[in-house]
């Protein structure tokens, strides 16, 4: 039986496919089953084309999601990809079968795709191929309505009064077939998603923040693809136990030699070797691979079957010349860490307290994450290299050639104008 809308809100009413409530438990009712039951999975051509004419036939935003092996896999790809559409129904892809979905984005070419937070699955969508052309991003709309809660499960029970169960989303979506139940789990997180979608769309209306988040919105999809980090190992947990250049360069070695394995065995890097691993052989510098087994992090099966590879890593370190090891600290084309700032640049330091306080004052009035307001990045960039004239026109432009969008802009640039000001002044008066 398939779920009745709620004329208000266009949720689901209660029915078969939920569990109701314990009574006088007080949560709210818990959806099991897809509407029109679990789609089988799209695994073939034949069924991929199908499922290209029906999304083609349907009407309306198309809910996405996918599914990614993070913590298993190497890489981000994904490995199940959900979607609904009004007259079409739901469809998990399996895109290892079906690697190019152009087709079926080309069916939908022009609609709004609705994802939760969208900056997590576009790369990996993009990938198969499937890139929206728009978008509504239920996440990003829950923080610049001021949701302390984010996450799909919490904005579904306090938007639509209805429970997701979140229990499989941590597995392993890589493995084949895939259980029952997670698919019904997957099914479930593009259910109700439009629904979502068009709660918060009259929310942002209400609050005069609709066309913020346009403006987000197409920030996140006309974003460029994320570079490289230039020295990713530096990302390393525990990383800054290590205190001296010929440590650091085992950090590098066995980082750089993990990755190779990870990669070549598709595996994610830390089922492979833990960071704690990688810096404990760093900080204790073994000799030999009976040393370095012994360490107690090496002791996991995948570890311990590569300690002759770990092994020449923490010998290549040792035996590199000073000039070939890597510097304390990666150069960055930005301000320093913050907490120098009081030694390097006392004004600068006066500076971003005050754009700091700005923007956090601004937040609290129109109830929004500071960092929504505006990315902290941009308020470090202004108040370590401001404008020679901080007015309001030239911090905007400041602001702007950082990446701030013009409503943020409006809202804040005359205000942390202001702020430079006083700090300035305060500055001078000293």
């Amino acid at each position: 039986m398939a779920n009745v809308l709620n004329s208000t809100t266009g949720a689901p009413e209660p029915d078969g496919s939920t569990q109701e409530a314990e009574q006088g438990g007080g949560q709210a009712p818990l959806l099991r089953t897809p509407r029109e039951g679990l789609p089988p999975v799209v695994a073939d051509g034949a069924a991929l084309r199908a499922t290209v004419a029906a999304f083609a036939q349907g009407t309306g935003p198309v809910a996405v999601d996918a599914e990614r092996a993070s913590g298993y896999r190497y890489g981000q790809r994904a490995y199940l990809v959900q979607l609904r559409r009004e007259g079409a129904g739901s469809a998990l892809i399996d895109p290892v079968a079906c690697p190019d979905l152009a087709g079926l984005n080309a069916a939908v070419d022009g609609a709004e795709a609705v994802l939760h937070a969208a900056h997590q699955d576009l790369p990996c969508l993009t990938e198969v191929n499937l890139r929206p052309s728009a978008l509504f991003d239920t996440e990003l709309a829950g923080r610049l309505l001021g949701y302390q809660k984010v996450g799909l499960g919490s904005m579904v029970e306090r938007v639509l009064g209805l429970r997701l169960a979140k229990e499989h989303s941590a597995v392993d979506w890589s493995v084949r077939p895939l259980p029952e139940d997670w698919l019904t789990y997957a099914a479930l997180d593009v259910e109700v998603l439009v629904d979502l979608r068009d709660a918060l769309e009259a929310e942002l209306r209400e609050a005069g923040k609709l066309e913020w988040a346009r403006e987000e919105f197409a920030s996140v999809l006309a974003a460029p693809p994320k570079e490289p980090r230039p020295d990713p190992w530096r990302r390393t947990s525990g990383i800054h136990r290590v205190r001296n250049q010929r440590a650091l360069g085992v950090v590098r070695e066995l980082w750089l030699e993990r990755d190779r394995i990870a990669q070549e065995r598709d595996l994610s890097p830390g089922r492979v070797l833990p960071d704690a691993a990688i810096v404990e052989a760093a900080t204790s510098m073994p000799r030999s691979a009976q040393e370095l087994g012994a360490l107690k992090p090496f002791s996991v099966r995948l570890a311990r079957r590569y300690v002759p590879q770990w092994i020449k890593a923490v010998n290549r370190a040792r035996d590199m010349r000073p000039e070939e090891l890597p510097q304390p600290s990666a150069p960055g084309d930005g301000p320093p860490p913050t907490n120098r700032w009081h030694d390097r640049d006392p004004e600068a330091a006066r500076r971003l307290e005050a754009a700091r306080a700005t923007v956090s004052g601004i937040a609290e009035q129109v109830v929004m994450p500071t960092e929504n307001l505006l990315q902290p990045d941009a308020v470090r960039r202004l108040a370590w290299t401001p404008p020679e004239r901080p007015d309001a026109g030239a911090v905007a432009e400041h602001l702007r050639g950082n990446g701030a969008r013009e409503w943020q802009i409006g809202l804040a640039a005359e205000a942390l104008a202001e702020a430079l000001t006083r700090a300035e002044a305060g500055s001078q008066a000293e």
